[in-house]
This record gives C-alpha cells, structure tokens and sequence, in this order.
C-alpha cells in the first residue's frame, strides 16, 4: 500500500506552477525549435532538433509524475490545526540537539523538501520523532553516528 501523499497549500500550489510553466510555457518553446530544426534537412546531425527532442521527453515525463503527485495529493492545511501544543504536519519547530545547537524546521510533504531552508519530509526520521512532542519533550533520534537527543523549545503553525 502506498502512503499519503500529504501536502500543504502552499506545496500543492508551487506543483501546479511547475506543471503550468513546463506544459504552457518551456514545452512550447521548445516545439518551435524542434519545428523550425526538423524544417532544416538532415536531422540525425542536427543538434537543435537532437537536443529539442531529448528536451521534450524530459518534460513530458516530469509533467506526467507532476500530474501523478497533484492527483495523489492530500492537502493539509496547518493553519487549521486544533492541537497546536503538540508537533503534527506543518509545524515549524525548534529544537536543540546533544551537541547544544538550535535547529529550526518545518516539517512538510515529500514534494516540499528542501533542507537548506530546513523543510524536512513528515517521513524523516527526524520527523517521525517529533510528532506529538510538546515543547520540554526530550525525543530520541537514531541516526548513522547514533542516538541524538532532541529538546523541544518551540512549536509554530
């Protein structure tokens, strides 16, 4: 069975621009030079018409996992969360770990990861050990370098 594929308003949204631009906008610039390089003869040597196709087929299958990813989507909108003492998807949390340094994340969908702006998947490990935590809670981490302590000192929605 696969798991949800939870997302904010906000990730579901940056998909969609995705999906539009390469669809409506890069995929049909591209379409014109495939054009105008197929109109110029001998295509097995022409490198607009060789890297246009490869261009398309490129955006093509990002537009049918982008298309597959929005349909899946389970929207879930933090701002809505009743509970907000405790960490559930959405949350912003600071943390400090053993080694006395303070993390801020959010913990979002899998399609909104990006860890140099500290988005961290709701499937990390890190994530699954906060969930339900409350800002005190001491939570346990196994990572490659071994257990790392978490304390909790702030929850935002």
């Amino acid at each position: 069975m696969e798991r949800p594929n939870y997302i904010t308003p906000q990730g579901l949204q940056t998909l969609k621009d995705e999906k539009h631009q390469l669809w409506s906008v890069e995929r049909s610039e591209v379409v014109k030079v495939v054009t105008w390089a197929a109109g110029n003869g001998d295509r097995s040597e022409n490198a607009d018409y060789q890297y246009g196709k490869r261009r398309l087929r490129e955006i093509d299958r990002r537009v049918r996992f982008l298309t597959k990813r929005i349909e899946a989507a389970v929207v879930v909108n933090p701002e809505e969360q009743t509970n907000r003492d405790q960490i559930f998807f959405g949350a912003f949390v600071v943390y400090e770990n053993d080694r006395e340094e303070k993390v801020s994340i959010r913990i979002v969908g899998e399609d909104e990861v990006d860890s140099t702006n500290g988005l961290i998947s709701w499937i990390s490990p890190v994530a699954r050990a906060l969930m339900k935590a409350r800002v005190g809670d001491l939570v346990t981490v196994k990572t490659p370098k071994g257990d790392d302590e978490l304390e909790i000192l702030e929850i935002r929605y």
